[in-house]
């Protein structure tokens, strides 16, 4: 069978990679042509259009590239009618995907949503596009089938598949790794400032002021697949920081604790039982936009599905030097770390076991039959 899947971040390349070996191991014959990026390819699928064409965040940058879009748009619509799937499986990517899925429903494709987008964060009004547009949609947060549930369209939990890509992964030997990035013997503080330049730019200094008042312990950045080190360079001015480039499981699997900015890896960062300080600061006007519309007490995908706040959030003006260093010493203290791994285990069983590709693949595949 032919299957056309839609994914416009690194996260969505991850998840998409999963499901499309899932998809293989369940379908000889399947043909997988797909947007996402180099993950999704090296899992055997056709490559369309890569994330790092496609990754425009928050309101002003998307007024800013709309022309850019609507060109996507209309080369997609082209390139689906052109391949004829038998299924388009949308992964999150709202924006874009939701107006695919409109065209794709009447134009008569069977379209199939893996990994939801966050209607249930702001303009909820969108559920019903969702209820008209797509035919199969698979939840992997716990709370969103509920949300569904409760405005009468029926949605699959199939669980997260974090928990499968971090199960799965070749271990990395902390000894091994130290001597291979040259990281010494002090123990690690991982920063994680985003995939996006955009939100590297913005998370990025604020989390590097806090170095000197640390020096015990090393910091170490993890650059995303999507940009060069050349780009984090103007950043780097302080000594005791290191840069590891698309390795930001083996970095957490050896760290002490992290700053994370938010999004898919505050979740990856608790799975790895990593203590946190979840950050975020966007653009000024993106931003009082977003507090209008977002009706979410968490932006953290860990106080989210916990429904309590777990680990600390700095936010837009809290995200400061003084507040992050505050934060960071109470993190690194034993008496806090003890609470935060048990509630991180109670997070691990609320989101469920291995799995959620292989489901997902199963649910497309008789979804079609």
């Amino acid at each position: 069978m032919k299957y056309y899947i839609i994914a416009g971040e690194a996260s969505g390349d991850l998840h998409g990679s999963n499901l499309i070996k899932a998809l293989f191991k369940k379908d000889d014959n399947a043909d997988i042509r797909c947007w996402g990026g180099d993950l999704m390819e090296n899992a055997g699928a056709t490559l369309v259009k890569h994330y790092k064409e496609l990754a425009f965040m928050g309101f002003v940058e998307v007024l800013a590239n709309i022309p850019t879009i609507f060109k996507n748009i209309a080369f997609c619509k082209k390139d689906i009618e052109a391949f004829q799937p038998d299924v388009i499986v949308f992964i999150d990517y709202s924006g874009f995907n939701l107006r695919i899925a409109k065209w794709a429903k009447q134009n008569g494709f069977r379209t199939n949503y893996y990994i939801s987008p966050q209607v249930w964060a702001s303009r909820s009004s969108r559920v019903e596009k969702v209820k008209r547009d797509i035919d199969m949609m698979n939840v992997i947060l716990p709370f969103e089938k509920d949300f569904y549930t409760k405005r009468n369209y029926k949605v699959n939990f199939v669980g997260h598949p974090l928990i499968d890509a971090i199960a799965d992964r070749q271990q990395v030997g902390e000894a091994a790794f130290r001597k291979e990035n040259k990281l010494g013997d002090k123990k690690i503080i991982a920063l994680l400032p985003g995939s996006r330049k955009q939100e590297i730019i913005k998370m990025l200094s604020v989390m590097l002021s806090v170095v000197d008042d640390f020096k015990e312990y090393q910091f170490v950045i993890a650059g995303a697949p999507s940009q060069d080190f050349s780009f984090y360079q103007q950043f780097i001015k302080i000594d005791n920081v290191q840069f590891i480039n698309n390795r930001t499981y083996d970095l957490l699997s050896v760290s002490f604790a992290a700053l994370v900015t938010s999004g898919t890896a505050t979740l990856e960062t608790a799975l790895f039982k990593v203590p946190q300080v979840v950050c975020y600061k966007g653009n000024a006007i993106t931003y009082q936009i977003a507090k209008r519309i977002i009706t979410l007490k968490f932006i953290s995908l860990v106080n989210l599905i916990m429904n309590k706040e777990v680990v600390t959030e700095l936010i837009q003006s809290n995200f400061n030097k003084k507040s992050l260093t505050k934060e960071l010493t109470k993190i690194l203290d034993d008496s806090h770390r003890e609470k935060l791994f048990l509630e991180y285990y109670e997070l691990e069983k609320i989101l469920g076991g291995k799995g959620a590709s292989e489901e997902s693949a199963r649910l497309i595949i008789e979804g079609i039959k």
